[in-house]
């Protein structure tokens, strides 16, 4: 995918299948890059496919939390009281990933709130190359109506500890990476039939009913 011109220094979405990566999740006090703030950050660093290191962090936010973000996430005001602010979470957060290629689910979002911290903090966007698990599932499984990370808890029959809580919402989209991963394997595609948008013919998913 090309270039954001409204964000020179953001890293390019990628069609892969890294095994080498940082899967990552925010929760936020609301959807404007610009305005609202972070106030979770959770990942994992994974090698060979395996998880070898997380990042958790609550994030103590500038301005209250509001109710309606509190019933989404359930991370209320006090619970972030006592939290670093994003000024001292973020460059650990940043050493964390390194220049690693980062994965999540509709992961722009993720991207463009980073981006427009790492701007305001240290004078830099946010470069890394980025792979977005809703991308992949829209093209592997384009006959589906929806692609949220519920659709696919349930099309892979998984389940999530705790939705809209960071490191919970990271593991279950490491497990539904994993398993497009197998399943492409299983329909013998690769990262370039993806790249040619899955023309018609390739076969039916395994996940899916007869």
């Amino acid at each position: 995918m090309s270039p954001d011109p409204r964000r020179p220094q953001k890293g390019l979405s990628l069609l892969e299948l890294p095994c080498d990566y940082v899967l990552l999740d925010l929760e936020t006090t609301g959807l404007d890059p610009k305005n609202d703030c972070i106030i979770e950050i959770g990942a994992v660093r994974v090698a060979c496919h395996e998880t070898v290191d997380r990042f958790s962090s609550l994030v103590r936010p500038p301005v209250p939390i509001s109710s309606f973000i509190t019933a989404l996430t359930g991370i209320s005001n006090s619970m972030v009281q006592d939290a670093a602010p994003i000024e001292v979470v973020l460059p650990a957060f940043m050493d964390f990933v390194g220049s690693s290629v980062v994965i999540g689910h509709n992961v722009n979002f993720d991207i463009n709130f980073l981006y427009e911290n790492c701007l305001r903090l240290f004078g830099h966007g946010f470069p890394n190359d980025f792979v977005d698990t809703l991308r992949l599932s829209r093209k592997l499984y384009p006959q589906e109506r929806h692609h949220r990370l519920c659709d696919m808890e349930a099309r892979f029959h998984l389940h999530n500890e705790q939705a809209h809580r960071a490191l919970s919402d990271v593991i279950l989209t490491k497990e539904c990476y994993d398993a497009m991963r197998r399943d492409m394997e299983l329909r013998g595609l690769d990262p370039a039939d993806l790249r040619s948008s899955l023309k018609a013919g390739y076969g039916r998913s395994p996940f899916l009913p007869d």
